[in-house]
């Protein structure tokens, strides 16, 4: 069974700091591309950033670049996303996703999804 676990959410204030860490587990995970979105309430799921399974390429949503890291440990089946001078249009709900293609701004490739971890960011 393939469970993608999602942690490092949180409350913090605008200008601040946070690292979400997706693990996976049950199926191979070096060779699956792995994305991160976020919803906010009464909005749709969008695409923050994706890499791929090699971490060799990697892209961004243009309202985090220069803000978000994304990284892997494919010796750890994890991947991270350190987001830094989170503003208030950061909050939301952000999910881990992967797939075994190349990286895709589309919730539709992505076959597997975690529960969600919670992002507040106070002004």
């Amino acid at each position: 069974q393939v469970q993608l676990v999602e942690s490092g959410g949180g409350l913090v204030q605008a200008g601040g700091s946070l690292t979400l860490s997706c693990t996976v587990s049950g199926r191979t995970f070096a060779t699956d591309t792995m994305g991160w979105f976020r919803q906010a309430p009464g909005k749709g799921r969008e695409f923050v950033s994706g890499i791929s399974w090699n971490g060799g390429r990697t892209a961004y949503v243009d309202s985090v670049k220069g803000r978000f890291t994304i990284s892997r440990d494919n010796g750890k089946d994890t991947t991270y996303l350190l987001m830094n001078n989170l503003k208030p249009e950061d909050m939301g709900v952000y999910y881990c996703a992967k797939f075994s293609g190349h990286i895709s701004g589309s919730v539709y490739p992505y076959d597997y999804w975690g529960q969600g971890t919670q992002v507040t960011v106070s002004s």
